[in-house]
């Protein structure tokens, strides 16, 4: 054997030795670890050692660096330095390329403690990123992150385009995991539980798979990339989908329309399932509103013209519509009218009168009349409009739903001496999420509202120094999930935003 055969040989072993040796993250995020930050909470750092990484990119670790010298709260930087890179060095679960095409990239990206990909959280832990982004051609950079994403997720809708989550690909050689929640389904269209992890239809699941396309062309302007794979195809996928799905419950001489999506599931939880055999609750044709059978949550609409995701669908499909235009010009036309036609429809039906606050965008609606006033902690979310790209949070409607949302009218707003901020059915009453808190930073121009939402955040890790999903808000020990990659990438993005538009913030140190 030649010397560097043996060398390359010995180097694979040390690294095998070394992953062998990296502790399960699920359990390794559950407890302290030093050095302790030096701030008054003293929170626990929480990256692995540098060998047990996932992936690694230079321009994060110098963006860690650059914060420290701007974040001058020792715990503060603590959460960033922990939250940011949470992607990168937790659930790059493979990378690698289709074993079809040896030049299309691939990316599997798990949420963190459960091990298969959401379309919606992968796309939102790409976010984080976006702001480093730039047009790379190596397979080793950010760049080619993005594209693996965006490559996987076609795969994915191109073949069950109503699934929200998602088992490894193939070429990864991982085993499917196996959903014990999902035993007992009753889906149509059906689906294999080799390539499918969970089988929810989500208009936001769809849409962020525009939303991280967006991301990556505005960033590279790299539209030579979209027309080389299976880009065009998912979104002609998408387009036909949600088309089918403006159809109402009933046909107009009163019969039931055949839905095209079902779903059915054996759980306590009325959240988990669909009413009437799996078609959900009766929708009226005509508004213009694609339907959404689940929440960002997973949880199951109670009226399906669900407005966040209608907002989240008419922005990035529009904005997707210019990328369109540079591989079939009639597909981008379709996008831009029907990226118009939902706008308008949540324009003229999805704004309600509230008594307190004025005109207000309703959560969810059926398009009969009724409609459903709350928020929810999951993006998107009425609160979250602005970031979608949707409008402007100076907004007169935003400003007033904004102020809603932030109130105890909200039924899902939680309060109490650990934590205030929207919760949602998903966790249940009595649960703030972190997340809320950090959407609504992003969404705020108020320097008194920023100070006491990073301090809120901060102080209520439960010392773990990790954005968790849900805290108990009067028990900050009381908390679920504690590897919630997606919530700590939304973090970091915020403090980086923050960075941007309130650097003098930053050099607050809590007391």
């Amino acid at each position: 054997m030649h010397l560097s055969s043996i060398l390359l040989t010995s180097v694979a072993i040390a690294v095998d030795v070394v992953l062998a040796q990296c502790p399960d993250y699920t359990t390794y995020s559950t407890t302290k670890h030093e050095p302790l930050s030096k701030g008054m909470y003293q929170l626990s750092y929480q990256r692995p050692i540098a060998a047990c990484r996932k992936f690694n990119l230079t321009e994060v670790e110098a963006t860690i660096q650059d914060m420290k010298t701007v974040v001058k709260d020792p715990d503060l930087f603590r959460l960033f330095e922990n939250a940011f890179p949470n992607t990168l060095d937790t659930t790059v679960t493979w990378k690698g390329f289709a074993s079809n095409n040896s030049e299309e990239e691939l990316t599997f990206v798990t949420t963190g403690d459960i091990v298969a990909m959401w379309l919606r959280d992968s796309a939102n832990q790409m976010r984080s990123y976006k702001s480093l982004l730039m047009a790379n051609e190596s397979s080793e950079s950010l760049a080619s992150l993005f594209r693996g994403v965006i490559n996987l997720q076609a795969r994915y809708i191109l073949k069950n385009p109503y699934c929200n989550a998602f088992q490894a690909p193939t070429e990864s050689g991982l085993p499917p995991e196996s959903n014990g929640y999902a035993e007992t389904d009753q889906v149509t269209p059906p689906f294999d539980p080799d390539f499918v992890f969970e089988c929810k239809y989500e208009l936001d699941s769809i849409s962020a798979f525009l939303q991280l396309s967006w991301d990556y062309y505005d960033m590279t302007l790299d539209a030579a990339f979209f027309g080389k794979f299976q880009w065009a195809s998912a979104v002609r996928t998408i387009l036909n989908m949600t088309q089918g799905l403006l159809v109402g419950t009933y046909a107009a001489d009163g019969s039931v329309n055949t839905s095209p999506y079902t779903f059915q599931r054996e759980s306590t939880a009325a959240t988990e399932t669909l009413a009437n055999k799996g078609i959900g609750n009766p929708v009226r044709a005509g508004t213009g509103l694609v339907r959404s059978a689940f929440r960002p949550s997973d949880d199951a609409t109670i009226y399906q013209l669900f407005i966040p995701a209608n907002m989240q669908f008419s922005s990035y499909l529009g904005r997707c519509a210019e990328i369109m235009k540079t591989v079939d010009a009639d597909v981008a036309q379709k996008m831009s009218l029907f990226s118009t036609s939902v706008r308008k429809g949540i324009d003229t039906y999805g704004k309600v009168m509230h008594a307190e606050f004025g005109q207000i965008y309703a959560y969810e609606i059926d398009g009969f009349g009724s409609s459903n006033l709350m928020d929810d902690a999951n993006v998107p979310s009425l609160l979250s409009a602005p970031i979608l790209d949707f409008l402007n949070a100076s907004d007169e409607t935003y400003q007033n739903t904004r102020k809603f949302v932030l109130s105890t009218w909200n039924p899902y707003y939680m309060h109490g001496p650990v934590i205030n901020g929207t919760g949602g059915p998903h966790a249940g009453p009595g649960r703030a999420w972190p997340m809320s808190i950090i959407t609504a930073l992003l969404t705020s121009d108020d320097d008194s509202e920023i100070v006491e939402g990073l301090q809120t955040l901060v102080s209520s890790t439960d010392g773990l120094g990790l954005i968790h999903e849900s805290i108990n808000t009067f028990n900050q020990s009381d908390w679920t999930r504690q590897w919630f990659s997606w919530a700590n990438g939304l973090f970091g993005e915020m403090l980086l935003d923050l960075k941007d538009r309130k650097p003098e913030l930053l050099a607050t140190r809590f007391q």
